[in-house]
């Protein structure tokens, strides 16, 4: 499925690696949607039972679906399906991309290629919904094994329209530099949801 590259919406938000407390995150994420500067709405739960991934995916894709905003799956695109989400994001290390896309079909499907100009000519000859690259900046969601600069960005840029989500350490402060270097989307996770200064949906506001 091809996305809008002219959106005036460029959060791609990352949930929190866990998942304690349900009832308490459906209401905080809604209050995030209800802002409505969401596009995209990953649920990542690497270390969780397959499950609840389902049972916490139908709520989150209900809200989702109220505000207007993509529901993706990471890494499980049985689970996408499963759940009729808008789409799945494949990691490196996640299941083939044709596999993966015939399982999903016409749906979302976006693809990490971390700092690398190979990946990236590599993989926008098979038609990505968007790629991923980074981490631009220092994250605190996972340690940063491939960094990224500006000038892989501008590279993206020039050989491809397909649509280029940034990622890593996004807060702030350093977003409008990947945005005025025509990053489509800004992958956000750990800013919004270990922000000790500000509640998830106050800093959601300082994206502007």
């Amino acid at each position: 499925m091809k996305i809008s590259n002219n959106t005036k919406k460029f959060i791609y938000l990352i949930s929190p690696n866990k998942i304690d407390n349900t009832k308490l995150f459906y209401k905080e994420l809604e209050q995030i949607l209800k802002l409505r500067k969401i596009y995209f709405f990953q649920l990542r739960l690497k270390n969780s039972q397959k499950e609840q991934v389902i049972q916490i995916g139908k709520k989150i894709k209900t809200l989702c679906k109220k505000y207007g905003t993509k529901f993706i799956i990471n890494d499980n695109p049985y689970i996408a399906k499963k759940l009729n989400a808008d789409g799945c994001h494949l990691g490196q290390k996640d299941m083939e991309f044709f596999k993966a896309k015939n399982i999903i079909k016409k749906k979302i499907i976006g693809i990490t290629c971390h700092n690398s100009k190979i990946l990236i000519k590599k993989f926008i000859k098979l038609n990505p919904s968007y790629i991923a690259i980074g981490a631009f900046f220092k994250s605190t969601t996972k340690s940063v094994k491939y960094r990224a600069d500006i000038n892989l960005l501008k590279y993206a840029k020039t050989i491809t329209k397909i649509p280029i989500v940034a990622i890593g350490g996004i807060n702030n402060k350093n977003y409008k530099k990947l945005l005025l270097n025509n990053a489509n989307f800004l992958a956000i996770s750990g800013y919004i949801w270990n922000n000790k200064k500000y509640k998830s949906y106050e800093a959601i506001k300082k994206f502007k």
